[in-house]
């Protein structure tokens, strides 16, 4: 009788020291999970900026760099917007080297914060002339 009571009384406080570190275990699962996105986000806009200083630098073309930016990164949601794509200097001459930033507002889920933060990527090249 006291062995089966004994049995009971430690599975009861395996329950109750279970209860107290699953949530803790949660909060470690989820921040697992959102730096891989967030990781994954900045590895995409990279690309993308290295995609759209390449146009840049070969086809002097504002708009199809920006456009190729957009296109560069289609895992993103919501997507890029022409507005967080900046490509410095306007223009690209021979020798000179154009740098494509692009900045993503990223948000988090509420569980692990909720908060939002910027994810951002560069990519720089030499214009070919």
């Amino acid at each position: 009788m006291q062995m089966t009571r004994r049995l009971l009384d430690d599975g009861a406080a395996a329950a109750v020291e279970f209860a107290l570190v699953v949530p803790f275990l949660l909060l470690i699962l989820f921040g697992i999970v959102e730096f891989g996105r967030v990781y994954n986000a900045q590895i995409a806009l990279s690309a993308s900026a290295r995609e759209a200083a390449r146009v840049m630098a070969v086809t002097e073309d504002p708009i199809a760099a920006v456009d190729a930016a957009i296109d560069g990164a289609p895992s993103l949601s919501p997507a890029l917007e022409p507005s967080q794509v900046a490509i410095t200097p306007a223009s690209c001459g021979p020798g000179v080297n154009v740098a494509v930033d692009i900045t993503y507002p990223m948000s988090l889920l509420p569980i692990v914060g909720g908060f939002e933060i910027d994810v951002s990527g560069r990519g720089v090249m030499r214009c070919g002339g």
